[in-house]
Order: C-alpha cells, then sequence, then structure tokens
C-alpha cells in the first residue's frame, strides 16, 4: 500500500506591509483626535472656571424657562378643566350625533363630572360597555349608550338591550354602577327589568338634565352605591 504524506499547512499569510501602514496610520488619527477632543474639554472647563458667572447666567435662564413652561402648562390644564366644567349640551345636539359621536359625548359629560379616567371603548367587541370611568368616589361606571336618531320617536330600548348589559356589566367589566344611557325611550318591561337587576336607567328626560349641567349623575340616579372613598359629606 502507498503511504500519504500529511498535506502541508499553508503559512498564515501576513498583513501587507501597505495594509499594516494603513492600519498605524489610523491609529495615529484616532489618538490624534481623542487628544484634541480631551484638550477642547479642558479648554472649556478652564474657560468656564474663569467665567463663572456665565454659568450662574445660563442656570438662571434655564430656571426661568423652567418656570414658565410649568405656568403655561398649569394655565393650560386649568383652562381646560374649566371649559370641561362648562360642558353643556342640549338635547336637539345630543340627537343630531352620530352613534360614535353620541359615545363620545356621554364620555365628556362624565368626564366633566369628575371622572378623570372616562373614556370611550365602544365598538366591536365591547361586551356591552361603550363608556368606562371612575367617579371621584371610587366607584367604577360602566355605561352602554344607544342613541336614536328620532329622539324618543325611534325604537325604544327594551330588555333584550338590558339583558346585554347585565349579563356583561358587572361579571366581565367589574363595574359597580351599570347605567344605559338613551336620546330615546325605555320599555316599562325593560324598566321592570332594569329595577330588578339594579341597572341604572338614563332616559331622554334624565339625560336632557344631566347634560345640562346642573348636577352630576350620581346625583340625579336613585340606589347608586355607598362611595368607595371618603366624601365632604362622609
Amino acid at each position: 500500500m502507498t503511504r500519504r504524506l500529511p498535506a502541508r499547512r499553508r503559512p498564515a499569510r501576513r498583513p501587507s506591509r501597505r495594509r499594516r501602514q494603513q492600519q498605524e496610520t489610523e491609529l495615529i488619527v484616532i489618538g490624534v483626535a481623542a487628544v484634541a477632543a480631551v484638550s477642547l474639554v479642558v479648554m472649556a472647563v478652564n474657560w468656564l472656571l474663569a467665567h463663572w458667572w456665565i454659568l450662574l447666567i445660563a442656570a438662571v435662564l434655564v430656571l426661568l424657562a423652567g418656570a414658565g413652561w410649568w405656568q403655561q402648562r398649569t394655565q393650560r390644564l386649568q383652562w381646560q378643566q374649566a371649559q370641561a366644567r362648562a360642558l353643556r349640551y342640549g338635547i336637539a345636539q345630543l340627537d343630531a350625533l352620530g352613534h360614535r359621536q353620541f359615545e363620545h359625548a356621554i364620555r365628556d359629560l362624565m368626564h366633566r363630572d369628575g371622572c378623570t379616567d372616562a373614556v370611550q371603548v365602544g365598538g366591536q367587541g365591547d361586551l356591552g360597555a361603550d363608556v368606562k370611568a371612575t367617579d371621584p368616589y371610587g366607584r367604577r361606571w360602566v355605561i352602554q349608550c344607544k342613541h336614536r336618531k328620532n329622539g324618543d320617536r325611534g325604537a325604544a330600548v327594551g330588555t333584550p338591550d338590558l339583558q346585554v348589559l347585565n349579563g356583561t356589566g358587572r361579571p366581565v367589566h367589574k363595574a359597580d354602577v351599570v347605567v344605559m344611557v338613551t336620546n330615546g325611550r325605555i320599555t316599562q318591561p325593560g324598566r321592570t327589568f332594569a329595577q330588578q337587576q339594579r341597572l341604572h336607567l338614563v332616559d331622554r328626560r334624565v339625560l336632557a338634565e344631566w347634560a345640562a349641567g346642573s348636577r352630576t349623575l350620581w346625583d340625579l340616579l336613585r340606589a347608586v352605591p355607598a362611595p368607595r372613598r371618603p366624601t365632604p359629606r362622609s
């Protein structure tokens, strides 16, 4: 048998002289740049130390600018809160809205009354909740909105609508107060069902009074659960 000689390993190629020179040049450039940067920093620090009053003026200007920004922000928030408190709707205005706009209006009215986290959540898969909010006393509200284009001449809200709300309001959304709001009518069987299931109804009459801004919703409704937080009346 013929024995094969082991293959000779090719010696590793050393970087070419040109490549080495290029690497050395790059290192020199980096070093020079680093030294220049450090020198500039040192010069800037020494200059600022020698002219400390400029730092003081700059600090004062920054503080004044920050104070001005904070004052403008506070004034803007106060103006927004004032606008929210002044929110009013006439029942004819609510009739003229689309369904989604009606949900937004109900959200804004809850926000006006002090529910700072009021949010519109209605849409596909909302599970019976169009607006959610927490009132200043810690109670969680879940509201379903039924807008009728023709107001009290439109289709009345009946027991089937209330059954959907009752099935999700507390078990799914963990509400303390479950409300049906409509700019139309509610059938008598629906009212009976709501009373049995502790659902709160806001029909056209109650909605008109609430939207006018004279009273909060929890002041207008009967048998609202007790506050979770202390109140001025406690």
